[in-house]
C-alpha cells in the first residue's frame, strides 16, 4: 500500500505518492491551488487509502482537521509548528518551517558529503545553507517572483500588474518591461551573490520558478522540482522502520 506525501504552502497544495519500498522515487503527483485544501486532499484519498500519510503544513493542521484525516489512512503523521517532534532529530532551529526542513532533509540525502546552497522559488524566495557535514548553517528569506509583481501593483498608484517575462532585456524599455527586468534580474543578481559568497557549495534550485530562473543562470547547477517532497519520504521511511512493525 503506498504512502501519501503533502506540503501544504502559503498559497498552493502539492501531493505525491510514494512506494514505501523506494522512499526516493515519487508517483503521481498532484497540486492545487485555493482555499478549500482539505476538501481537495480528500478527494485523493478517497479511492486508495494511504498505508501513512504525511503533512507538512506552513499554516498548521486544527484538530478537527487532523481527526478527519486519522480516518482517511492507517498511521497519520502531521508536521507544523503544533507537531515538531518528528523533525527534532534532523538538528534544525525552532523557527524553520516544516517545508523547508523537508527540502534539507532531502538535499543532505542526494548531496551527502557536500556543502549545499538551497535556494526554494515560491510565495518567497528562500535561501538555505548547509555543511558538508550536513550541518544546518542558517538561511534568509525574500519576497518571491510573483509577491514582487504584486507588490509593486498593489503598494505603488501607477505600476501595473505584469506577468513573468519568457525574456527580459538587462533595461527596460517602456513602463511593463522596466518592471519585468526590475524583478527578474533582481533576483538573478541576488541569486548570484549568494552563489560567489558560497562559491563551492554545490547549487539547488527548487520551487515553482525554479526551472525558469535556472534556465537563466550561467552556474551548474541542480533542479530537483519536489525537494520537499522527497524530504518528506524519507522522513516517512525513517519513521515506518522504527515505529512500525
Amino acid at each position: 500500500m503506498a504512502n501519501l506525501l503533502v506540503v501544504a504552502g502559503n498559497t498552493a497544495l502539492k501531493a505525491a505518492w510514494c512506494d514505501p519500498l523506494d522512499p526516493c522515487v515519487l508517483g503521481k503527483t498532484f497540486r492545487y491551488q485555493g482555499e478549500k485544501m482539505l476538501d481537495y486532499l480528500l478527494t485523493i484519498v478517497e479511492k486508495e487509502r494511504p498505508e501513512v500519510l504525511t503533512i507538512a503544513s506552513v499554516s498548521g493542521v486544527l484538530p478537527e482537521e487532523e481527526a478527519v484525516l486519522k480516518g482517511k489512512c492507517s498511521h497519520l503523521l502531521i508536521l507544523d509548528k503544533a507537531h515538531t517532534n518528528l523533525l527534532l532529530k534532523y538538528d534544525f532551529p525552532e523557527y524553520l518551517s516544516c517545508d523547508r526542513a523537508a527540502g534539507l532533509v532531502a538535499a543532505r540525502h542526494l548531496f551527502k558529503g557536500k556543502a549545499c546552497s538551497i535556494f526554494d522559488f515560491g510565495t518567497t524566495l528562500t535561501m538555505d545553507f548547509l555543511s558538508s557535514e550536513g550541518r544546518y548553517m542558517g538561511g534568509n528569506i525574500s519576497p518571491g517572483c510573483r509577491t514582487r509583481f504584486k507588490a509593486l501593483n498593489r503598494y505603488s498608484k501607477s505600476l501595473p500588474l505584469v506577468d513573468t517575462p519568457e525574456q527580459t532585456d538587462i533595461q527596460g524599455h517602456s513602463l511593463a518591461s522596466s518592471i519585468e527586468s526590475g524583478v527578474i534580474l533582481g533576483i538573478m543578481f541576488e541569486i548570484d551573490g549568494y552563489i560567489k559568497a558560497f562559491k563551492d557549495n554545490i547549487v539547488i534550485f527548487t520551487g515553482g520558478d525554479a526551472i525558469y530562473f535556472a534556465k537563466k543562470m550561467k552556474n551548474s547547477i541542480f533542479v530537483v522540482c519536489n525537494l520537499e517532497l522527497m524530504g518528506l519520504a524519507l522522513i516517512t521511511d525513517d519513521y515506518v522502520r522504527k515505529n512500525i512493525k
